[in-house]
Protein backbone atom coordinates (compact mmCIF):
# COMPACT_ATOMS: atom_id res chain seq x y z
CA UNK A 1 0.00 0.00 0.00
CA UNK A 2 1.71 3.20 -1.07
CA UNK A 3 1.96 6.22 1.23
CA UNK A 4 0.05 9.28 0.07
CA UNK A 5 -0.58 12.79 1.19
CA UNK A 6 -3.89 12.83 3.05
CA UNK A 7 -6.56 15.39 3.73
CA UNK A 8 -5.91 17.69 6.66
CA UNK A 9 -9.54 18.31 7.58
CA UNK A 10 -11.12 16.03 10.15
CA UNK A 11 -14.82 15.34 10.42
CA UNK A 12 -16.05 14.46 13.89
CA UNK A 13 -18.71 11.81 13.51
CA UNK A 14 -21.60 11.19 15.93
CA UNK A 15 -21.83 7.90 17.74
CA UNK A 16 -25.39 7.63 16.50
CA UNK A 17 -26.30 5.69 13.37
CA UNK A 18 -24.52 6.97 10.26
CA UNK A 19 -26.99 7.76 7.51
CA UNK A 20 -25.07 8.18 4.29
CA UNK A 21 -26.07 8.13 0.65
CA UNK A 22 -23.54 6.58 -1.65
CA UNK A 23 -24.01 8.96 -4.58
CA UNK A 24 -21.24 8.59 -7.20
CA UNK A 25 -19.84 5.34 -5.78
CA UNK A 26 -22.70 3.29 -7.19
CA UNK A 27 -23.78 3.31 -10.78
CA UNK A 28 -26.19 0.38 -10.70
CA UNK A 29 -28.88 1.22 -8.17
CA UNK A 30 -29.63 3.73 -5.43
CA UNK A 31 -27.96 3.20 -2.09
CA UNK A 32 -29.93 2.40 1.00
CA UNK A 33 -30.34 5.23 3.48
CA UNK A 34 -28.18 3.52 6.06
CA UNK A 35 -25.56 0.84 5.82
CA UNK A 36 -23.03 1.00 8.72
CA UNK A 37 -23.30 2.36 12.22
CA UNK A 38 -20.85 2.87 15.03
CA UNK A 39 -20.68 0.25 17.77
CA UNK A 40 -17.86 1.92 19.70
CA UNK A 41 -14.82 4.15 19.24
CA UNK A 42 -11.75 2.88 21.09
CA UNK A 43 -8.76 5.23 21.62
CA UNK A 44 -5.50 3.96 20.15
CA UNK A 45 -1.99 4.78 21.40
CA UNK A 46 0.61 6.77 19.55
CA UNK A 47 0.48 9.98 17.51
CA UNK A 48 -2.29 10.99 15.10
CA UNK A 49 -0.56 9.68 11.97
CA UNK A 50 -1.25 7.22 9.18
CA UNK A 51 -2.25 3.57 9.68
CA UNK A 52 -1.96 0.81 7.10
CA UNK A 53 -2.90 -2.88 6.83
CA UNK A 54 -4.58 -4.94 9.57
CA UNK A 55 -4.78 -8.67 10.25
CA UNK A 56 -7.20 -10.49 12.55
CA UNK A 57 -6.13 -13.77 14.17
CA UNK A 58 -9.38 -15.71 14.52
CA UNK A 59 -7.82 -18.16 16.99
CA UNK A 60 -7.51 -15.59 19.78
CA UNK A 61 -9.40 -12.55 18.48
CA UNK A 62 -6.36 -10.31 18.30
CA UNK A 63 -6.25 -7.62 15.64
CA UNK A 64 -2.79 -6.48 14.52
CA UNK A 65 -2.73 -2.93 13.13
CA UNK A 66 0.19 -1.35 11.27
CA UNK A 67 0.56 2.22 12.61
CA UNK A 68 2.78 3.11 9.72
CA UNK A 69 3.96 6.65 10.39
CA UNK A 70 4.33 5.95 14.12
CA UNK A 71 6.67 3.00 13.40
CA UNK A 72 4.49 0.86 15.68
CA UNK A 73 2.50 -2.36 15.55
CA UNK A 74 -0.68 -2.16 17.63
CA UNK A 75 -2.08 -5.36 19.17
CA UNK A 76 -5.82 -5.07 19.88
CA UNK A 77 -8.01 -7.64 21.67
CA UNK A 78 -11.33 -7.61 19.79
CA UNK A 79 -13.07 -9.64 22.50
CA UNK A 80 -12.15 -7.34 25.38
CA UNK A 81 -12.02 -4.28 23.09
CA UNK A 82 -8.74 -3.06 24.47
CA UNK A 83 -5.16 -2.53 23.35
CA UNK A 84 -2.94 -5.39 24.52
CA UNK A 85 0.38 -3.94 23.39
CA UNK A 86 1.92 -1.22 21.25
CA UNK A 87 5.17 -2.50 19.76
CA UNK A 88 7.94 -0.08 18.78
CA UNK A 89 10.71 -0.49 16.24
CA UNK A 90 8.65 -1.21 13.10
CA UNK A 91 10.04 1.50 10.83
CA UNK A 92 7.31 2.58 8.37
CA UNK A 93 5.41 -0.67 8.86
CA UNK A 94 2.98 -1.36 6.01
CA UNK A 95 1.74 -4.93 5.75
CA UNK A 96 0.92 -7.34 8.56
CA UNK A 97 -0.39 -10.90 8.61
CA UNK A 98 -1.12 -13.14 11.59
CA UNK A 99 -0.43 -16.82 10.88
CA UNK A 100 -2.24 -18.70 13.64
CA UNK A 101 -0.86 -22.15 12.76
CA UNK A 102 2.69 -20.86 13.28
CA UNK A 103 1.82 -18.60 16.24
CA UNK A 104 3.70 -15.90 14.35
CA UNK A 105 3.00 -12.43 13.01
CA UNK A 106 4.79 -11.17 9.91
CA UNK A 107 5.09 -7.42 9.36
CA UNK A 108 6.57 -5.44 6.48
CA UNK A 109 9.11 -3.08 8.03
CA UNK A 110 9.26 -1.05 4.85
CA UNK A 111 11.60 1.63 6.18
CA UNK A 112 14.22 -1.06 6.85
CA UNK A 113 13.46 -3.00 3.64
CA UNK A 114 12.71 -6.13 5.69
CA UNK A 115 9.94 -8.33 7.04
CA UNK A 116 9.83 -8.78 10.82
CA UNK A 117 8.81 -12.12 12.36
CA UNK A 118 7.06 -11.69 15.72
CA UNK A 119 6.26 -14.40 18.28
CA UNK A 120 2.55 -14.34 19.13
CA UNK A 121 2.99 -15.30 22.80
CA UNK A 122 5.85 -13.04 23.80
CA UNK A 123 5.33 -10.35 21.13
CA UNK A 124 9.10 -10.35 20.67
CA UNK A 125 10.70 -9.96 17.25
CA UNK A 126 12.39 -13.26 16.41
CA UNK A 127 13.97 -12.30 13.10
CA UNK A 128 14.11 -9.75 10.34
CA UNK A 129 14.23 -11.03 6.78
CA UNK A 130 15.44 -9.05 3.79
CA UNK A 131 16.48 -7.14 1.91
CA UNK A 132 13.51 -6.02 -0.22
CA UNK A 133 13.14 -2.64 -1.89
CA UNK A 134 9.62 -1.79 -0.63
CA UNK A 135 7.91 -4.66 1.20
CA UNK A 136 4.17 -4.13 1.49
CA UNK A 137 1.34 -6.72 1.38
CA UNK A 138 1.81 -10.26 2.73
CA UNK A 139 0.29 -13.69 2.17
CA UNK A 140 0.99 -17.09 3.72
CA UNK A 141 0.95 -20.32 1.70
CA UNK A 142 0.47 -23.06 4.35
CA UNK A 143 1.28 -26.16 2.29
CA UNK A 144 4.75 -24.86 1.50
CA UNK A 145 5.19 -22.86 4.71
CA UNK A 146 6.15 -19.76 2.76
CA UNK A 147 5.33 -16.07 3.09
CA UNK A 148 4.93 -14.07 -0.12
CA UNK A 149 5.66 -10.35 0.04
CA UNK A 150 4.62 -7.60 -2.36
CA UNK A 151 7.85 -5.76 -3.13
CA UNK A 152 5.90 -2.87 -4.58
CA UNK A 153 8.70 -0.67 -5.89
CA UNK A 154 10.92 -3.66 -6.61
CA UNK A 155 8.36 -4.90 -9.19
CA UNK A 156 8.51 -8.36 -7.65
CA UNK A 157 7.10 -10.78 -5.13
CA UNK A 158 9.59 -11.92 -2.51
CA UNK A 159 9.41 -15.45 -1.07
CA UNK A 160 10.30 -16.17 2.57
CA UNK A 161 10.85 -19.65 4.01
CA UNK A 162 8.85 -19.46 7.25
CA UNK A 163 10.59 -22.52 8.67
CA UNK A 164 13.95 -20.77 9.02
CA UNK A 165 13.04 -17.12 8.29
CA UNK A 166 15.20 -16.75 5.20
CA UNK A 167 14.61 -15.02 1.89
CA UNK A 168 14.42 -17.77 -0.74
CA UNK A 169 13.97 -15.83 -3.95
CA UNK A 170 12.20 -12.97 -5.68
CA UNK A 171 9.79 -13.37 -8.57
CA UNK A 172 9.92 -10.52 -11.15
CA UNK A 173 6.43 -9.27 -12.04
CA UNK A 174 7.18 -6.69 -14.72
CA UNK A 175 5.29 -4.00 -12.83
CA UNK A 176 4.60 -2.69 -9.35
CA UNK A 177 3.34 -5.29 -6.88
CA UNK A 178 -0.08 -4.53 -5.46
CA UNK A 179 -1.69 -6.76 -2.88
CA UNK A 180 -0.59 -10.38 -2.59
CA UNK A 181 -3.16 -12.98 -1.41
CA UNK A 182 -3.30 -16.75 -0.95
CA UNK A 183 -6.02 -18.68 -2.79
CA UNK A 184 -6.60 -21.72 -0.58
CA UNK A 185 -9.06 -23.23 -3.05
CA UNK A 186 -6.34 -23.63 -5.67
CA UNK A 187 -3.21 -23.47 -3.50
CA UNK A 188 -1.92 -20.51 -5.50
CA UNK A 189 -0.71 -16.99 -4.80
CA UNK A 190 -2.41 -14.11 -6.61
CA UNK A 191 -0.78 -10.70 -7.07
CA UNK A 192 -2.22 -7.52 -8.57
CA UNK A 193 0.34 -5.83 -10.82
CA UNK A 194 0.41 -2.09 -11.45
CA UNK A 195 1.33 -0.79 -14.87
CA UNK A 196 0.77 -4.09 -16.63
CA UNK A 197 -2.81 -4.16 -15.25
CA UNK A 198 -2.73 -7.88 -14.56
CA UNK A 199 -3.63 -10.43 -11.93
CA UNK A 200 -0.69 -12.83 -11.74
CA UNK A 201 -0.99 -16.42 -10.52
CA UNK A 202 2.06 -17.95 -8.81
CA UNK A 203 2.83 -21.55 -7.88
CA UNK A 204 3.97 -21.26 -4.24
CA UNK A 205 6.02 -24.47 -4.34
CA UNK A 206 7.91 -23.76 -7.53
CA UNK A 207 7.92 -19.98 -6.90
CA UNK A 208 7.14 -19.22 -10.52
CA UNK A 209 4.43 -17.43 -12.48
CA UNK A 210 1.83 -19.76 -13.98
CA UNK A 211 -0.56 -17.30 -15.59
CA UNK A 212 -1.27 -13.62 -16.20
CA UNK A 213 -4.82 -12.32 -16.59
CA UNK A 214 -5.49 -8.86 -18.02
CA UNK A 215 -7.63 -6.81 -15.61
CA UNK A 216 -9.94 -5.33 -18.23
CA UNK A 217 -11.44 -2.08 -17.02
CA UNK A 218 -8.82 -1.42 -14.33
CA UNK A 219 -5.78 0.84 -14.16
CA UNK A 220 -3.09 -0.05 -11.66
CA UNK A 221 -4.87 -2.91 -9.84
CA UNK A 222 -3.90 -2.91 -6.18
CA UNK A 223 -6.37 -4.20 -3.59
CA UNK A 224 -7.47 -7.85 -3.77
CA UNK A 225 -9.92 -9.92 -1.71
CA UNK A 226 -11.20 -13.44 -2.33
CA UNK A 227 -14.32 -15.51 -1.90
CA UNK A 228 -12.39 -18.76 -1.91
CA UNK A 229 -15.43 -21.04 -1.56
CA UNK A 230 -17.25 -19.52 -4.54
CA UNK A 231 -14.05 -19.08 -6.57
CA UNK A 232 -14.24 -15.31 -7.01
CA UNK A 233 -11.64 -12.56 -6.73
CA UNK A 234 -12.43 -8.88 -6.15
CA UNK A 235 -9.79 -6.53 -7.54
CA UNK A 236 -9.71 -2.73 -7.26
CA UNK A 237 -7.85 -0.35 -9.60
CA UNK A 238 -6.30 2.58 -7.80
CA UNK A 239 -5.61 4.35 -11.11
CA UNK A 240 -9.23 4.69 -12.20
CA UNK A 241 -11.23 4.00 -8.99
CA UNK A 242 -12.92 0.87 -10.29
CA UNK A 243 -13.63 -2.61 -8.96
CA UNK A 244 -14.08 -5.86 -10.89
CA UNK A 245 -15.13 -9.40 -10.08
CA UNK A 246 -12.89 -12.14 -11.50
CA UNK A 247 -14.29 -15.65 -11.92
CA UNK A 248 -11.41 -17.82 -10.72
CA UNK A 249 -12.85 -20.84 -12.54
CA UNK A 250 -12.64 -19.20 -15.96
CA UNK A 251 -10.54 -16.09 -15.21
CA UNK A 252 -13.22 -13.98 -16.86
CA UNK A 253 -13.34 -10.37 -15.71
CA UNK A 254 -16.70 -8.75 -14.99
CA UNK A 255 -18.04 -5.26 -15.67
CA UNK A 256 -16.35 -2.56 -13.52
CA UNK A 257 -18.07 -0.91 -10.55
CA UNK A 258 -17.25 2.58 -9.33
CA UNK A 259 -15.65 2.95 -5.88
CA UNK A 260 -13.93 5.74 -3.93
CA UNK A 261 -10.88 7.58 -5.24
CA UNK A 262 -7.69 5.50 -4.91
CA UNK A 263 -9.17 2.27 -3.53
CA UNK A 264 -6.74 0.64 -1.14
CA UNK A 265 -7.73 -2.18 1.24
CA UNK A 266 -10.54 -4.68 0.59
CA UNK A 267 -12.15 -6.99 3.16
CA UNK A 268 -14.65 -9.77 2.41
CA UNK A 269 -17.01 -11.30 4.99
CA UNK A 270 -17.79 -14.79 3.70
CA UNK A 271 -20.62 -15.22 6.23
CA UNK A 272 -22.64 -12.23 5.09
CA UNK A 273 -21.21 -12.15 1.53
CA UNK A 274 -20.33 -8.50 1.99
CA UNK A 275 -17.31 -6.79 0.46
CA UNK A 276 -15.90 -3.60 1.98
CA UNK A 277 -13.73 -1.40 -0.24
CA UNK A 278 -11.81 1.33 1.59
CA UNK A 279 -10.27 4.18 -0.39
CA UNK A 280 -7.70 6.90 0.20
CA UNK A 281 -10.50 9.42 -0.29
CA UNK A 282 -12.13 8.08 2.89
CA UNK A 283 -15.08 6.67 0.94
CA UNK A 284 -16.03 3.16 2.04
CA UNK A 285 -18.10 1.24 -0.52
CA UNK A 286 -20.18 -1.75 0.61
CA UNK A 287 -21.23 -4.49 -1.81
CA UNK A 288 -23.17 -7.75 -1.48
CA UNK A 289 -22.18 -10.81 -3.49
CA UNK A 290 -25.20 -12.13 -5.40
CA UNK A 291 -25.22 -14.67 -8.25
CA UNK A 292 -21.42 -14.53 -8.71
CA UNK A 293 -21.33 -10.76 -9.05
CA UNK A 294 -21.78 -7.77 -6.75
CA UNK A 295 -24.65 -5.48 -5.88
CA UNK A 296 -23.80 -2.08 -4.35
CA UNK A 297 -25.48 -1.65 -0.96
CA UNK A 298 -24.26 1.76 0.11
CA UNK A 299 -21.33 3.54 1.63
CA UNK A 300 -19.96 5.92 4.23
CA UNK A 301 -17.25 8.54 4.41
CA UNK A 302 -14.57 8.27 7.08
CA UNK A 303 -11.65 10.73 6.92
CA UNK A 304 -8.42 8.72 6.51
CA UNK A 305 -10.47 5.50 6.45
CA UNK A 306 -8.43 3.75 3.77
CA UNK A 307 -7.90 0.48 5.66
CA UNK A 308 -10.57 -2.00 6.75
CA UNK A 309 -10.77 -5.39 8.45
CA UNK A 310 -13.79 -7.60 9.15
CA UNK A 311 -14.42 -10.23 11.81
CA UNK A 312 -16.04 -13.15 10.02
CA UNK A 313 -17.50 -14.48 13.28
CA UNK A 314 -19.12 -11.34 14.70
CA UNK A 315 -19.34 -9.53 11.32
CA UNK A 316 -18.03 -6.37 12.96
CA UNK A 317 -15.94 -4.04 10.78
CA UNK A 318 -12.78 -2.25 11.95
CA UNK A 319 -11.48 1.12 10.77
CA UNK A 320 -8.35 2.60 12.40
CA UNK A 321 -8.61 6.38 11.93
CA UNK A 322 -5.48 8.45 12.31
CA UNK A 323 -6.93 11.75 13.48
CA UNK A 324 -10.30 12.25 15.16
CA UNK A 325 -10.14 15.29 17.41
CA UNK A 326 -6.35 15.19 17.27
CA UNK A 327 -6.04 11.56 18.38
CA UNK A 328 -6.08 8.13 16.69
CA UNK A 329 -8.91 5.71 17.33
CA UNK A 330 -10.31 2.37 16.21
CA UNK A 331 -13.86 2.74 14.95
CA UNK A 332 -15.80 -0.53 15.28
CA UNK A 333 -18.94 -0.65 13.14
CA UNK A 334 -21.76 -3.02 12.29
CA UNK A 335 -23.89 -3.47 9.20
CA UNK A 336 -27.37 -2.13 9.90
CA UNK A 337 -29.15 -4.78 7.82
CA UNK A 338 -27.39 -7.59 9.74
CA UNK A 339 -28.58 -6.14 13.04
CA UNK A 340 -32.13 -5.94 11.72
CA UNK A 341 -32.00 -9.51 10.44
CA UNK A 342 -30.74 -10.82 13.78
CA UNK A 343 -33.72 -9.25 15.54
CA UNK A 344 -36.28 -10.82 13.22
Amino acid sequence: MRARSLFVGVALLSTATLLVRLGPLSASRPAKDEILRIVVDVPLPGPAVRFDYQSLDASDGRLYIAHMNADQLVVFDTRKREVVANLDGFHRVHGVIAVSELARIFASVTGDHQVAVVDRASLKTLAKVGEMKYPDGLAYAPRDNRVFVSDEHGDADAVIDAANNTLLTTIPLGGGAGNTVYDGGDNKILVAVHGKNELVKIDPHEARILDRTAMTGLRDPHGVALDVENRLAFVAGEGNHKLVVVDLKTMQVGVPFSVGRDPDVLAFDKGTKRLYVAAESGDIAVFREVNRTLEPEGGIHLPHGHTVAVDRTTHLVYFPLEDVGGKPLLRIMECVSEVAASRN
